[in-house]
């Protein structure tokens, strides 16, 4: 089985739609069948998981997903990039406990792991209706994988 799509409960169908393309996504589709039934689909660079939002596909409050992870393979380049595009993205951090990061903001600590251990540094962003994202940087994957 593989990931395919992730649904994103968003306000403003084209705000976000907008937003996404800026950090430069492809769209894949937006279809719509009225008025109270539009479907935007986007993936972003190199990924096989693409996201969907619009009107009617999902009850969940916008800004409800957390905790989506974007994976890289250098942390600083995809940070800048992203910043250099105008997304408002924490810096680099590493969590105090060196496994994974906690919720919300507890136990960041600035820079990117000390031994830049893969899967061990982190940036975070939110999209405009304050869904969650992660990057993480990957670049040895665990066996597997």
């Amino acid at each position: 089985m593989k990931l395919e799509v992730v649904v994103l409960p968003v306000a403003d169908v084209d705000r976000a739609k907008n937003f996404y393309q800026e950090l430069g996504w492809r769209e894949d589709a937006d279809f719509a069948t009225g008025e109270d039934f539009r479907v935007v689909q986007l993936t972003p660079p190199g990924s096989a998981c693409s996201i969907i939002f619009g009107t009617g596909i999902t009850s969940a409050a916008p800004g409800s997903a957390q905790g989506l992870h974007l994976v890289v393979t250098d942390i600083e380049a995809a940070r800048a990039e992203l910043a250099g595009r105008g997304v408002e993205i924490s810096e680099t951090f590493h969590d105090a406990g060196g496994v994974f990061h906690h919720a919300e903001t507890q136990g960041r600590v600035p820079g990117p792991d000390p031994d830049r251990a893969s899967y061990g540094s982190f940036a975070s962003f939110s999209d405009p209706d304050g869904n969650g994202w992660f990057l993480q940087e990957v670049t040895t994957r665990l066996p597997g994988r």
